[in-house]
C-alpha cells in the first residue's frame, strides 16, 4: 500500500525574502539596470528575476 502524497508540502511557501520590497523605491539591477524586487536600501548585488535567473543558469553545475 503506497501513502498518498501530501501535496501541500510540496509547494514553496508564500514568504517574502529579507529585503525584498512591498513597495518603491526598488533597487536598480545591476546588469541591466531593470527594477528589480529589492528594496534600495538592500546591501549587495541586486539583479532582476530575469537577470538572477540567467545567473542561475551560468553557475549552475552541468554535470
Amino acid at each position: 500500500m503506497s501513502q498518498p502524497v501530501n501535496e501541500s508540502s510540496c509547494a514553496a511557501p508564500a514568504v517574502a525574502t529579507p529585503g525584498t520590497a512591498e513597495g518603491p523605491p526598488y533597487a536598480a539591477c545591476v546588469l541591466c539596470r531593470k527594477p528589480t524586487e529589492y528594496a534600495e536600501s538592500v546591501k549587495g548585488i541586486t539583479l532582476c528575476p530575469v537577470c538572477e535567473w540567467q545567473e542561475a543558469q551560468r553557475t549552475a553545475c552541468s554535470g
